[in-house]
């Protein structure tokens, strides 16, 4: 059976000096994203989800890049190809609420060195490196 493929979007969020990072029911560090369903714009889906999964209302900055991740469902008896635009956000302070309902078990604020030393996934940590140059670019444009 062929791999399907799922467009994603999803949140590389900011505030302070820290990185937001989520723990999934599988105990891996990652950051909040979604499929895109419905025509919905991936930024759109990409807050959503950031507000969803964590609680944080943030605001876009840049694109951060993409990653692809495989894996076979067995909900779906096939390999599933992930695709994700990981969009570089920003929070005005370090308030979230993990949603614990949808199976995350854990998450906050981490300073940049330990956020990439946690994150799981090495794409991610290539995205995560992405996303704080422009963090850093807005940071010098704009006064919060």
């Amino acid at each position: 059976m062929p791999s399907s493929i799922r467009s994603c979007a999803g949140g590389v969020v900011f505030s302070g000096n820290d990185v937001f990072l989520l723990m999934s029911d599988r105990g891996d560090w990652v950051m909040p994203k979604g499929v895109i369903r419905n025509y919905n714009r991936s930024n759109d889906v990409a807050l959503w989800r950031v507000e969803d999964e964590a609680g944080i209302h943030a605001e876009i900055i840049g694109i951060a890049g993409n990653t692809r991740y495989d894996f076979f469902s067995e909900s779906r008896g096939r390999e599933v190809s992930n695709r994700i635009q990981w969009f570089a956000m920003v929070a005005d302070d370090h308030s979230f609420q993990v949603s614990y309902d949808q199976g995350f078990l854990n998450g906050g604020y981490f300073p940049m060195e330990e956020a990439l030393e946690r994150l799981t996934f090495e794409p991610d940590r290539e995205i995560v490196k992405n996303a704080w140059q422009i963090y850093q670019k807005y940071r010098t444009t704009v006064r919060h």
